[in-house]
């Protein structure tokens, strides 16, 4: 499924042409906590191994409808910028960015207090107008708009959202829940960059959960979490070349405190040391982004 040599030093040109375009300064070094998340190259700029995800910040908890309405209440526009930078604090200089509701305002006030972050958005619509007004470093197609054209015979229509992102000379990707689409991908040697995997395959149409419960069908069907998911998109992240990143590696809240360090170890010896990984902080309780970026520093083997 991997494409040959020539095709993966095409894409390697592609990203680095991409990535200078999109240079962002460090925090400056008297804000820096001492734990510094360990980075990689993406494109020709260095980006952080721990992504910060935008999902809490919105109320999307994957979960229900009360803990969504908890998110959106915690989640004032000072609070998401404050999360913000403390995670520049730490080293996370990416935010896997969405362009809905007030997330555009929020952002903008982010950057007016001096905050600064790559940019790796889920793109939900057409790319031109919002590539114009920020610049980001990176598009890739919503994983969740990717499956839905996936099973609607309509995935044509994906690829020709990502040629309208790489006519804008920005580093385009594509996201998707399923394995098996991502590989449809990369076997048809699509011009794209990297991709976004979700290491639970929640977008399984009802006939598909049927079969892979034997026959029963939980609740909230689109909610369900196996644990025999993640090694299926971790398998494919690891054979291709390009660039990957994991998400929802903690199942969207589901795996307990007790289990988080293992999940953590999991995403990472499972992916490539040029993939990166994007998990939403919810610090109402606990300061999840020290724990998170320490988390990553001891698993990396970093101080």
């Amino acid at each position: 499924m991997a494409l040959g040599a020539a095709g993966a030093a095409r894409a390697a040109g592609r990203v680095g042409e991409a990535g200078d375009r999109s240079r962002l300064p460090d925090a400056p070094a008297s804000e820096q906590s001492p734990v510094q998340v360990p980075k990689m190259r993406f494109g020709n700029v260095e980006i952080s191994r721990l992504i910060v995800g935008c999902n809490p910040f919105y109320g999307f908890s994957h979960f229900n409808n009360t803990l969504s309405q908890v998110m959106i209440d915690y989640y004032t526009a000072e609070r998401v910028c404050d999360v913000l930078h403390q995670c520049a604090r730490f080293g996370i200089n990416t935010y896997n960015y969405v362009d809905l509701g007030r997330a555009g305002q929020d952002l903008d006030r982010f950057a007016a207090e001096g905050g600064r972050m790559h940019l790796i958005v889920q793109g939900i619509g057409s790319p031109a107008a919002f590539h114009k007004a920020r610049k980001p470093l990176a598009m890739y197609h919503h994983g969740g708009r990717t499956d839905r054209a996936w099973t609607d015979g309509k995935i044509s229509t994906v690829r020709d959202w990502c040629k309208q992102v790489r006519d804008l000379g920005c580093l385009v990707g594509v996201g998707s829940h399923k394995p098996e689409v991502l590989a449809h991908v990369e076997d048809q040697g699509w011009d794209v960059d990297f991709y976004a995997g979700c290491v639970y395959n929640i977008s399984r149409t009802e006939g598909e959960w049927r079969k892979a419960l034997g026959g029963e069908l939980l609740e909230m069907p689109s909610e369900i979490y196996l644990q025999s998911d993640p090694p299926r998109m971790y398998a494919f992240m690891r054979q291709t070349s390009k660039p990957c990143f994991a998400y929802k590696i903690m199942a969207a809240g589901r795996i307990n405190e007790r289990a988080a360090e293992d999940a953590f170890k999991t995403a990472y010896a499972s992916i490539k040391p040029a993939d990166g990984v994007f998990v939403g902080m919810f610090p109402r309780v606990k300061d999840e982004v020290r724990e998170n970026a320490e988390r990553v520093c001891r698993i990396l083997g970093k101080s």
